[in-house]
């Protein structure tokens, strides 16, 4: 991966386990990031959570995903449960070759997928050889 993107909370770590907090738990959900030559693509696992319930913001090259998940069963008293409830939160450092008025988000059967495209400078191109 290039250095374009880092990701702030654990570079090489498990992310999901939740941290206890005055106001509940929260969260860092996993993330999958995926380069190309146009862009950089990630992919957060976020069941549960209504397009409504997320706050993704860009500001000095940092792109932040925050939101909240509720309960999905109230009347049940699980023996051990993995499915993230609460807030969440993740972070990541985005370098200058993403064009940040291009970011998209959409949000499809409990995945996160959000395009980061690569300005035009960054991306790579075949130069010409001329015969003299």
């Amino acid at each position: 991966m290039s250095d374009s993107l880092v990701n702030k909370e654990a570079q090489g770590t498990e992310v999901t386990t939740a941290e206890r907090t005055r106001s509940g738990q929260t969260y860092s959900p996993r993330f999958d990031i995926l380069e190309t030559d146009e862009e950089l693509v990630l992919y957060g696992d976020l069941p549960g959570v209504e397009p409504e319930g997320l706050d993704i913001r860009f500001e000095n090259h940092e792109l932040t995903v925050h939101g909240k998940v509720e309960p999905r069963h109230d009347d049940i008293n699980f023996l051990y449960g993995e499915y993230g409830i609460g807030d969440f939160y993740r972070s990541f450092s985005i370098g200058e070759t993403v064009d940040s008025g291009k970011i998209t988000a959409e949000l499809k059967n409990g995945v996160l997928t959000l395009h980061l495209p690569k300005t035009e400078s960054a991306k790579p191109r075949r130069i010409e050889v001329k015969a003299e």
